[in-house]
């Protein structure tokens, strides 16, 4: 699923979102969510589990990783993970948008609401009714752009135990 966005650069730069394809995606996957996580917070167990095995953990059961990728430079340079999230089975017919994260440099350039609509798009392709997803309310511009996409915050009685101590933002779209 191709898409464009313009960074600040003088001239625009192509992103596409796809699949995590190589070792190289999910050495991205990891140091992209490591980078956003320790700036804010402390990695935690479950952040380790995701961030070691994307595929493992997040693909083979039955969900999905996509990746940002830059194109290459005209100079026939490679191209560059910028950003990333995942989509885990939770239940039948729900996922969780877990791991999403976006290079601090492309921050601001639509790239991270690029990646949830491909995201929630690929929910739509597994069948899923509905996306949950936890934050904290520390990630105000995260929080406001899953609200955005219409993501409802929980009320207490929702609220399933997390693994994370950080999550404090708990979250639902229904897709159906």
């Amino acid at each position: 699923m191709p898409d464009t966005t313009a960074p600040a650069a003088t001239a625009p730069a192509t992103v596409t979102i796809a699949d995590l394809a190589t070792q190289a995606d999910a050495e991205a996957f990891r140091t992209l969510n490591e980078a956003w996580i320790t700036r804010f917070f402390a990695l935690e167990d479950e952040d380790r589990r995701y961030l070691g095995d994307p595929l493992g953990h997040i693909v083979e059961p039955g969900g999905a990783v996509l990746v940002a990728r830059l194109a290459a430079d005209a100079g026939g340079g490679a191209e560059t993970v910028i950003g990333c999230v995942g989509l885990a089975p939770t239940a039948p017919g729900e996922y969780e948008l877990v791991k999403m994260a976006v290079s601090t440099d492309h921050q601001g350039h639509r790239t991270g609401r690029r990646l949830i609509a491909a995201a929630l798009g690929r929910a739509r392709e597994l069948g899923a009714r509905r996306v949950v997803l936890e934050s904290n309310s520390g990630l105000a511009s995260a929080v406001h752009l899953y609200e955005a996409f219409g993501f409802r915050h929980l009320e207490p009685h929702e609220v399933a135990p997390s693994p994370y101590a950080r999550a404090d933002v708990h979250m639902r779209l229904d897709l159906a």
